[in-house]
């Protein structure tokens, strides 16, 4: 047993995996232990967690440690694409493709590919993975031809593949053939003591890069850094500790107070969603958006429930009257604050008038025009962010404040393209 601690503890130097934390001692111990073998690994994770870092054990442990070591976020690359890059293309199967390119799973025969966030594959690319890890064979895209490969594959996820697979949007059958053995990276905050010794090992780092004193935390300052959850790990440390080394850089010793300035507040909004596919990485502008079509929705839906629930016309009138500011300042993607947002419903009037019964008339056709712009304002954003970047959907992306994929994704569904 002491040999093997002993062996984990080289391989941690080797690596530079830094930490004494059980849990971590217990993923580098499997690690080892299946390198040698060809079996399909999957690591799961939090983001920022260092799950790179695992896959190169395995690669470097194994006999395939001479040949390729290819590296792939799935995450990253548009679903109308994802095949060629993994399987190649031969010349004239889709427009662009002017010759033919091999895949990354053709490159790397007799290496190793590591697949991070391997659950944002599409569907139809799971299907081939699988036939890949399973018999060692593909097929170009735009092409009949058969290819053999000797490629091992470690996945990677920072989320439940299980709730994907309950949700179809993950194969079962790839889930348990990924899944052969799993390897669990834990989270900073899971980590104890292993925070004090990052965050020396980056003080230190960033002392010599940028020519400054290295910097130091009082009792104090560690344990509020041991308290804060971390939801980035080790790449948030990282950040943080490279921004005290910088704006510091006269302070010897870093008191709570001072490290409080530069730990991000934790995050006070509303849980929103909690279904299927809740801890996805969603923007919180998409949040946003979401949430100002909910409330627009349901200003409409309010609309027509006053209109069909009360008999009398000015009664309708005067209620859509008394709150006509709340209605358009939704309509304006505007929303009050909770407390202004309260109906005003008045005892009824006995009389109507013209106008109220003109504008009963017309609401219905309000809430409808209303519903349908929702749909052509997010139109107009895409394509005035297209303009704007002369089509570059990476940096429309980034200006709307969606992912790349997204974006492909709404393109597609409003037939934007060229």
């Amino acid at each position: 047993m002491a040999a093997l601690d002993s062996e984990v503890q080289s391989i941690k130097n080797r690596f530079g995996i830094i930490g004494n934390a059980q849990l971590l001692d217990h993923a580098v111990r499997v690690a080892m232990q299946v390198a040698p073998t060809d079996m399909t690994v999957l690591i799961t994770g939090e983001s920022g967690s260092g799950k790179e870092s695992f896959s190169k054990i395995i690669h470097q442990l194994s006999p395939r440690k001479h040949g390729q070591f290819i590296a792939i976020n799935c995450g990253s690359i548009p679903e109308g694409t994802i095949d060629s890059e993994l399987f190649g293309h031969e010349k004239g199967s889709f427009t662009g493709a002017h010759e033919a390119r091999k895949g990354y799973f053709e490159v790397t025969n007799g290496g190793t590919i590591f697949l991070d966030e391997i659950g944002e594959m599409p569907l139809a690319t799971q299907a081939r993975l699988l036939r890949v890890l399973e018999n060692g064979e593909f097929i170009k895209v735009g092409s009949s031809k058969v290819l053999k490969t000797d490629v091992r594959v470690v996945g990677a996820t920072n989320v439940n593949l299980l709730n994907k697979v309950e949700q179809g949007k993950f194969r079962e059958d790839l889930y348990y053939r990924l899944s052969t053995v799993p390897i669990f990276v834990p989270p900073l905050r899971e980590r104890g003591r292993d925070i004090e010794l990052l965050f020396r090992k980056f003080a230190t780092d960033f002392s010599e890069k940028y020519k400054v004193k290295p910097i130091a935390l009082t009792d104090d300052a560690k344990e509020l850094l041991l308290k804060y959850r971390f939801p980035g790990n080790i790449r948030q440390l990282k950040n943080i500790v490279e921004q005290i080394s910088v704006l510091s850089p006269d302070q010897k010793e870093i008191n709570a107070p001072a490290l409080a300035m530069y730990l991000p507040k934790e995050s006070t909004l509303p849980a929103l969603y909690s279904g299927p596919g809740a801890h996805e990485n969603i923007s919180e502008r998409e949040i946003l958006y979401k949430v100002l079509f909910d409330m627009r929705k349901d200003v409409n839906d309010l609309k027509k429930l006053v209109l069909e629930s009360l008999g009398n016309p000015a009664e309708a009138a005067q209620i859509l009257k008394d709150n006509a500011s709340l209605f358009e300042s939704l309509r304006n993607e505007d929303p009050r604050p909770s407390n202004e947002m309260v109906l005003n419903i008045n005892p009824v009037r006995t009389q109507e008038t013209p106008a109220e019964q003109e504008e009963v008339q017309d609401v219905s056709h309000v809430a409808e025009d209303d519903s349908l712009s929702i749909v052509k304002k997010e139109k107009e954003l895409i394509m005035r962010a297209l303009r704007k970047n002369n089509n570059k959907r990476k940096y429309a992306a980034r200006d709307l404040g969606i992912s790349e994929r997204t974006l492909y994704r709404k393109i597609k569904e409003y037939e934007l393209e060229e």
